[in-house]
């Protein structure tokens, strides 16, 4: 029946995969017995597909009011999150707030900026020991990835900050590793990031982007910040194709994504995320290892080698001087 149907999706669900389901019967058992409630409360002789879904929303009520409470932030411009505009540097991710028998997905303002120097980047969240070894290592490899990109002619000269704003818990895990690197590259290209579009995803040394974990709670979290603000069409999540499997998303998702009002991309590769949150190509390598002047990797290069200029400047100021008579 219908009502089973709906309870094995649900099982699914709750294991984020689409070929498993959970061996939680004592969640599944919960969820029966509510659903029966609700049924006799409706004067049904049987559990319809709507009793349970309705079992599925009281528990999510009732655990609900930290996530409202978050989402009335951003509605009143005490969270900044923007879901429309576009904006150099900045980018919205997406993190999970677990709370044992119930968790939740919302977003969160991802900053840098870049300058000429020789510091590298620098984890603020690190720095005030406010992040765990799992977000440490995945900004490490960031950092090592950005110096494939761009320091096989010579080493970068670089300054660059990145934080997650407005958090004051700490920050773990590598799920933000695509979102602080797309807003690197924007910062050094100059080109802004589709504000409406949020990210999730870690990566690896060669760019490819890997699959995190509670995808649908980050999806539903960005969705419901949309909702309230107005969906305009434009909205949407990028996530890592890896993740396709474990999409057990909402039904009001799922239809705002059938009727075009909200979406979904994936990408397999940092390169792909670029064209669509920057309007323009990755850009690749050519054989001098120079990137196209039209593209976001050439754009960046271009600030970099500005950079590179300019620390060289200050470090031989007589021979520049020289050198320019």
């Amino acid at each position: 029946s219908a009502a089973v149907a709906r309870l094995l999706e649900e099982s699914h669900r709750e294991v984020e995969d689409q070929t498993r389901q959970s061996a939680n019967f004592a969640r599944s058992e919960a969820l029966v017995m509510e659903s029966a409630a609700l049924g006799l409360e409706r004067g049904g002789e049987l559990v319809e597909a709507v009793d349970v879904g309705a079992a599925i929303r009281a528990h999510a009520h009732r655990h609900d009011y930290p996530a409202q409470r978050l989402r009335e932030s951003i509605a009143q411009g005490e969270l900044l999150i923007s879901v429309d505009g576009e904006k150099a540097g900045q980018i919205n991710g997406l993190t999970v707030v677990d709370l044992g028998d119930y968790g939740f997905g919302f977003p969160v303002r991802l900053t840098a900026r870049t300058f000429a120097g020789n510091d590298g980047l620098i984890n603020i969240e690190r720095e005030v020991e406010m992040s765990g070894p799992i977000h440490d290592k995945g900004v490490l490899i960031l950092q090592n990835y950005l110096s494939a990109l761009f320091a096989h002619i010579a080493p970068l000269a670089l300054n660059a900050s990145v934080v997650f704003e407005q958090e004051y818990h700490g920050v773990e895990g590598d799920s933000a590793s695509c979102a602080e690197l797309y807003a690197l590259l924007s910062s050094l290209s100059g080109l802004p990031i589709k504000q409406g579009i949020a990210v999730t995803g870690a990566v690896n040394q060669h760019g490819d982007v890997l699959p995190v974990g509670g995808i649908n709670e980050k999806i539903e979290g960005y969705f419901s910040v949309c909702e309230k603000a107005g969906l305009d069409g434009e909205q949407g999540v990028l996530i890592p194709s890896r993740n396709s499997r474990h999409l057990m998303l909402e039904h009001r998702v799922i239809a705002a994504v059938e009727q075009g009002k909200f979406h979904i991309y994936t990408a397999e590769h940092i390169s792909a995320g670029l064209e669509l949150l920057m309007g323009l190509p990755a850009g690749k390598e050519d054989g001098a290892g120079d990137y196209p002047h039209g593209s976001v990797l050439g754009r960046a290069q271009k600030t970099l080698n500005a950079y590179r200029r300019a620390c060289q400047a200050s470090e031989h100021p007589k021979e520049t001087h020289k050198h320019s008579r």
